[in-house]
């Protein structure tokens, strides 16, 4: 495999457990990083202790100043290596050779993204289960615009919970949006199938990362998803979406029955419509009175600027 320089950069905000056992566990990768960035959100909230950890750069930005692409991309102009890795905060690496696998795609010159596994933590929730294995199957792939009438909206997922980007292309392409709400790994990826570029599935690169989020939360989640897909038609416009959320609630009812989780079906049936409610709300966000919005939106600051 070819060798990379590898910047890693993490954005934080009041830091837990969970963190610092991602930092251990980069420490042991089988392919280091060359730097670790960690973009804080408010200094009084970064734990003391981690302002000595070995190899970390920790910058503090104020609450204001967040912002889902312009702060990763504030992250990506502080680096010159071959390859920019975001990581979210939460996102703990399954195995020592979380790094090593997510370079591996990058041997081709087409490929200019590539994404992990996301796996369930052992707290996750049957309904979560089963959907971190749908978005994230067993099978690698390397997805161009070939697959677009296939996979539809599929095409252009990538995930910055844990992502690599090739840094000459992002610089090429203007990297991330600078002010958005949410989705900024999936409207660079658009950019980079329009541009005739690859992103690589890595499914034996695999973190730990799931949530279990209330039907409200999973609404304004969808609502500030639908908010990006429409703010921007360059890429979204005219690209199957629906389909695929109405085959993934399909194929998850089939598997709690399975499994015996006929219980379950009911909170999939509520959260499900959640979901499809705070996306459609979003991706109407412009009829919307601004009090609905702010009830809606999981990034209120965003409404503010």
């Amino acid at each position: 495999m070819q060798d990379y320089t590898v910047t890693v950069i993490i954005p934080t905000y009041r830091p837990d457990e969970k963190f610092r056992k991602l930092l251990e566990r980069l420490r042991r990768q089988s392919v280091q990083p060359d730097r670790i960035l960690i973009l804080n959100t408010e200094q009084k909230f970064f734990p003391k202790d981690l302002e000595d950890w070995p190899g970390l750069e920790i910058h503090h930005i104020s609450k204001s100043e967040f912002d889902h692409g312009g702060t990763r991309d504030l992250g990506a102009g502080m680096a010159d290596s071959d390859i920019l890795m975001f990581m979210t905060m939460d996102a703990v690496p399954a195995d020592t050779r979380l790094i090593e696998n997510l370079l591996r795609p990058f041997a081709s010159q087409q490929v200019a993204a590539a994404y992990a596994r996301q796996m369930p933590n052992p707290d996750c929730d049957p309904i979560e289960i089963y959907t971190r294995s749908f978005n994230y199957g067993q099978a690698s792939c390397i997805k161009t615009a070939a697959d677009l009438p296939r996979l539809g909206i599929k095409t252009f997922f990538c995930s910055n919970v844990c992502a690599a980007y090739r840094r000459c292309v992002y610089q090429e392409l203007g990297g991330f949006e600078k002010h958005t709400i949410f989705n900024e790994d999936m409207i660079y990826a658009g950019k980079l199938i329009q541009a005739g570029k690859a992103i690589a599935y890595c499914a034996d690169a695999r973190v730990l990362h799931s949530h279990n989020y209330s039907g409200m939360q999973q609404l304004k989640r969808n609502f500030d998803l639908g908010v990006s897909q429409a703010e921007h038609p360059e890429i979204f416009q005219g690209i199957k979406s629906e389909a695929e959320g109405i085959r993934m609630v399909k194929n998850n009812i089939v598997w709690l029955l399975k499994n015996g989780q006929l219980l379950q079906i009911p909170k999939l049936i509520y959260r499900s419509g959640c979901k499809y409610l705070g996306y459609r709300l979003g991706k109407n966000y412009q009829k919307l009175p601004r009090r609905l919005i702010n009830h809606c939106t999981m990034n209120p600051t965003y409404w503010n600027l």
